[in-house]
């Protein structure tokens, strides 16, 4: 009877069906399209996720990304680990982002492999940085690109928010209603916004200069040679001189204290796709808005370790493959 699945009710054929209509369909979805109940599908969904999760195999990570997502409406977190080189997810755990639940992940993956892991990728919470000093000390800790800008958009956003609330009449309506505006890049803009923008900049100074700065930044990462970059960085922070820009130089500030781990991308070994991590955010998202409702966690935790791997029928043929 090896060709049952795990349900005796269905054959393995028809489980990896139904798990593969799950990748991109909700539960709900596919219950209705097959006349299943919906907790029939998603039972046959876990076990073709926990077939892919056997066939990948263990993971012997060199560089990993860490990062938080929140579940239950944000008022809980989970810790999502992931191999950079792999391209793949490979913890998903904790009971909130406190040390104490990042350190699992270093337990479960066993000293052996902590002690090979060259390069941690993270943001700038502190429990995620003192876990990997305790576990791994050495590795480099590099903080992620992405969360750096987000904080530089959110200092945006403060000095928008300021103008808006000094300014008066008709000077202030050029600037309500510009906030998408200001927090993209310039090359992502279409011809409206960009002309709302130059618009705005000719009638308010403060704003142009934040804005100017902020699309500045971004070039900090082009440089392979720590001293180049600390000299772009101190030019940058000079400029904000008698700009009265606050949150700016707040800003600053941060990066300041957090610069051992930002100057880590100028070595070469660690070059890494920091885009993955910030694409594998948006899938997990995609993932909570399809399960919306859906209060079994453990269904979420494989559909997070799953969503970067390949199909089922890909992974059987690799493993039939001569090693």
């Amino acid at each position: 009877m090896s060709w049952l699945s795990d349900n005796p009710f269905y054959t393995k054929r028809f489980a990896i069906y139904v798990g593969q209509r799950c990748q991109e369909q909700s539960i709900k979805s596919v219950a209705e399209e097959l006349g299943l109940d919906w907790k029939t599908v998603k039972e046959l969904d876990k076990e073709y996720m926990r077939e892919q999760l056997k066939l990948i195999g263990p993971c012997n990570p060199k560089a990993l990304g860490v990062d938080e997502i929140s579940i239950k409406q944000g008022h809980e977190y989970r810790i999502v680990v992931s191999d950079l080189e792999q391209r793949r997810v490979i913890w998903f755990g904790g009971k909130d982002r406190k040390q104490e639940s990042m350190d699992e992940f270093y337990k479960w993956l066993g000293t052996p492999k902590t002690e090979e892991i060259r390069l941690i990728v993270m943001d700038m919470w502190k429990a995620f940085r003192e876990s990997a000093r305790l576990f791994a000390p050495q590795a480099d800790i590099l903080f992620d690109k992405f969360h750096i800008i987000m904080h530089l958009g959110m200092a945006m956003d403060e000095v928008r928010r300021r103008e808006v609330g000094r300014l008066q009449g008709s000077n202030r309506k050029w600037v309500k209603g510009q906030r998408y505006n200001l927090l993209s890049r310039r090359e992502n803009l279409d011809l409206d916004g960009r002309r709302s923008l130059k618009e705005l900049f000719k009638r308010n100074e403060r704003l142009n200069k934040a804005y100017l700065l902020k699309e500045s930044f971004g070039q900090l990462w082009s440089y392979s040679y720590p001293a180049s970059a600390r000299k772009f960085f101190e030019n940058w922070r000079d400029s904000l001189k008698r700009q009265r820009l606050k949150p700016y130089e707040k800003f600053a500030k941060m990066v300041d204290r957090h610069w051992d781990g930002i100057v880590s991308f100028c070595k070469i070994e660690n070059k890494v796709p920091l885009g993955f991590v910030e694409g594998l955010n948006n899938k997990i998202r995609q993932i909570q808005r399809r399960a919306y409702g859906l209060r079994d966690e453990e269904y979420l935790r494989l559909k997070v370790l799953t969503c970067t791997l390949p199909d089922l029928k890909t992974l059987q043929n690799l493993a039939k493959l001569p090693t």
